[in-house]
């Protein structure tokens, strides 16, 4: 059993910044989400971390979580599909308030889901992998990825339904880990952004 999976959000992007819903497309990093990925590295590298020596790093083969993943120290780490973000399908570049004007005003993607894309189930079925993964280890692990898939990794790691997603904010270049108390899946830490301020 894995001791803990941390988990990065890639730095901030142009979409990232004007709210657009970026799945699949492989929008890079700004100057600004480089700079907020090597913050985060440098962080890592100091106590208590220090550089989480034996760490498994695993990350979305898409540039920006990629990059992220690079620019704060982890070199090699593996590219894997199941880290892609949730595939918005017609949704994607998409703004709410746009996807609202033609869904309905009453539209939530954690309740109606996108349309021509991933099902929420699906992005579920993804991160249930990630999560048999992670608690295959017998190490620490580390992953590189995107904001609502990482978002129901937690929901699935601590057993709820994928939907419990909408309650876990998740900023860019954040640092979230997720661990055990008392032998249950537990959240150590969420949304950390305390090496951008």
């Amino acid at each position: 059993m894995a001791a803990r999976i941390l988990l990065v959000r890639h730095g901030q992007t142009e979409w990232s910044m004007t709210g657009q819903h970026t799945g699949r497309t492989d929008m890079p990093l700004l100057d600004e989400g480089r700079r907020m990925a090597k913050l985060l590295g440098e962080r890592l590298h100091r106590a208590p971390w220090n550089g989480l020596p034996g760490v498994e790093v695993r990350t979305s083969p898409l540039s920006r979580a990629a990059e992220t993943c690079a620019l704060a120290g982890f070199d090699g780490a593996r590219g894997w599909d199941a880290l892609m973000e949730w595939d918005y399908g017609d949704y994607e570049g998409l703004t709410p308030e746009q996807i609202r004007e033609r869904a309905g005003e009453d539209w939530f993607i954690w309740r109606d889901g996108v349309t021509g894309g991933e099902t929420l189930a699906e992005v579920g079925e993804r991160a249930d992998e990630v999560v048999d993964w992670a608690r295959s280890a017998d190490r620490d692990v580390l992953v590189f990825a995107h904001g609502h898939i990482l978002r129901v990794l937690g929901a699935r790691w601590l057993g709820y339904d994928p939907s419990f997603a909408a309650r876990l904010k998740l900023d860019p270049a954040s640092l979230s880990i997720l661990g055990w108390a008392y032998g249950a899946p537990a959240v150590e830490r969420w949304n950390d952004t305390g090496h951008l301020d």
